[in-house]
């Protein structure tokens, strides 16, 4: 992401930060957000926004207000939705704004956009290692799943998920595709695949032909 645009976008939470490569006449754009420790240079972010350039589509990886402070803990829930519908709404109104709008991230930043789907105006959402329940210590009584909030998307979903990803495996729905791929959380092991699943699920959503 050397060559993207940084942008500083204002929210409720302070500023925020997205780092944008607009191709010439994209055919849609995607926005991606951080794991909740992590940044935008997670491989698996990196990948999957590679793919959607490479399929000209615009792309934004937006850090939210926390970690621009130089936080590694994540606000509520409440407060990292109101930052990204904000951040997506500027985005729209400026960069992004005119095409088919996809969001999605990993790990976090992927419960993130399922929360704000209908919000954000998404015509798709992409997960990279879906938290579906952290990992229960021994002794303690299991969290609940997050699988609602996959569940109240209404437009596709696409989840890559590491066969070992500690954090469980979501079912396949309607309307939503599950790509297995060798790994764990870290979607490190197989991008080869990553990049594929991701590939061929946003050339059905623009109703391309998949690559190669």
């Amino acid at each position: 992401m050397d060559d993207a645009t940084v942008i500083e976008i204002p929210t409720a939470a302070g500023p925020a930060r997205a780092h944008v490569r607009v191709p010439d006449a994209p055919r849609g754009a995607l926005v991606l957000g951080h794991g909740a420790g992590g940044g935008v240079g997670a491989r698996d972010l990196v990948a999957a926004g590679g793919v959607a350039l490479a399929r000209g589509m615009a792309l934004a990886l937006v850090e939210q207000p926390y970690r621009v402070a130089g936080r590694r803990a994540p606000p509520r829930a409440p407060r990292l939705d109101e930052a990204w519908t904000a951040v997506v709404a500027h985005l729209v109104a400026t960069d992004l704004g005119g095409v088919p709008l996809v969001t999605g991230g990993r790990s976090s930043g992927a419960r993130v956009a399922c929360r704000t789907a209908a919000a954000t105006g998404s015509a798709g959402v992409l997960c990279l290692a879906f938290p579906v329940r952290p990992p229960a210590r021994a002794g303690a009584t299991p969290r609940p799943d997050r699988i609602p909030e996959l569940d109240g998307v209404t437009v596709p979903v696409l989840v890559v998920q590491g066969e070992r990803d500690p954090f469980g495996m979501p079912p396949p729905a309607p309307g939503r595709t599950v790509a297995r791929i060798a790994g764990d959380h870290a979607l490190s092991s197989d991008v080869v695949a990553l990049r594929a699943a991701v590939d061929a699920w946003l050339a059905a959503l623009l109703g391309e032909a998949p690559a190669g």
